[in-house]
């Protein structure tokens, strides 16, 4: 009986695999037939019809770029295929970029004006894509943050470190940091691009290597694979976040992520319970630590009272407007 049982079993399961099987196929014959009717009415050969309809194109680099206001060297044939490099990486991720083209939205209003009272060029703010998409990421080095910045460098420019709170993940705070490294770096090296490269290496890095090579100039110098491509990288994402139809993405306002809406609260005393704390502004732990996600445990000790400004969600702030499912348009 057992063996009736599974044997009477194995041919159903047989059946449904066979059966699905055949609705698979089914189902991208129809969708093929359906793209390629026309095609397929004139017997015209598969590979043909391949070659027809699937298309990668080679990119066109722009005959003139800039980084913070200086020229790029375009007409030297390894700065030109840097650039398409990392533009070709970039169109061709689709689902990363896009991502980045989205959360920019979000998150450009609160990096700009920072960048902009900072005297840093605005964009830098493509930078911070470059460091961590525009996310609260943490690296295998132990980098955290938009800015991505080491405990040790992020202490050293202001930041707080502790059991409790780590501004690294503090979005104005970690900007004002991050302004303040990239001054120093052009006072240094009287070159923003420069600046940007030895945010990726480090002073000592680029020092070591102007030394050894005595060369000056980003353009000339030879470098870590990492830095040799961070430029490009940067370029790479500011042509297409600026000029997104160009290079194939298409998209609505509604599709983009909106600003967060807020109001602050100061504290100075000790938070035992943040879920209690967040229920009593009609909000919760979830979205409290979404908007604060530089506080990392439920509870703050706060015993030398310091101020800290915390973010609680506006009223409904939660809540997507009703969308406009218009036809799309592309960055406007």
């Amino acid at each position: 009986m057992k063996t009736s049982i599974n044997s009477g079993f194995i041919q159903f399961l047989k059946k449904v695999k066979i059966f699905g099987l055949l609705v698979l196929v089914s189902g991208f014959v129809i969708t093929f037939f359906t793209f390629f009717k026309t095609d397929l009415d004139e017997n015209i050969p598969i590979q043909e019809l391949f070659q027809r309809n699937y298309q990668i194109y080679a990119l066109e680099i722009p005959n003139e770029m800039n980084f913070a206001g200086e020229r790029i060297p375009l007409e030297y044939f390894d700065v030109f295929e840097s650039l398409d490099r990392e533009l070709l990486i970039n169109t061709y991720w689709q689902s990363q970029t896009l991502l980045f083209i989205k959360l920019a939205n979000r998150f450009f209003p609160v990096i700009e004006p920072i960048l902009k009272k900072n005297n840093i060029p605005d964009d830098f703010k493509y930078m911070a894509i470059a460091e961590s998409g525009l996310m609260q990421s943490v690296s295998p080095a132990g980098a955290v943050g938009f800015w991505q910045f080491l405990s040790g460098t992020a202490k050293e420019y202001g930041l707080i470190i502790n059991d409790e709170i780590d501004e690294r993940y503090h979005i104005e705070k970690a900007t004002e940091a991050a302004s303040k490294f990239l001054l120093e770096s052009y006072r240094r090296y009287n070159s923003w691009t420069m600046a940007a490269a030895s945010y990726n290496a480090g002073r000592r890095g680029i020092d070591r290597q102007i030394e050894i090579q005595k060369e000056t100039d980003y353009y000339n110098l030879l470098l870590n694979e990492e830095t040799a491509r961070y430029i490009f990288r940067i370029l790479a994402i500011k042509e297409i976040i600026e000029n997104p139809e160009r290079y194939g993405f298409i998209f609505r306002q509604e599709d983009l992520y909106q600003p967060l809406s807020y109001f602050e609260v100061k504290v100075d005393t000790t938070i035992n319970d943040f879920a209690e704390f967040a229920k009593s502004f009609n909000t919760n732990y979830k979205m409290l630590k979404f908007y604060n996600p530089w506080l990392r445990k439920p509870f703050l000790n706060n015993k030398t009272q310091k101020v800290y400004t915390i973010k609680i969600p506006a009223e409904n702030s939660r809540i997507i407007s009703p969308r406009n499912l218009e036809d799309p348009v592309s960055g406007e």
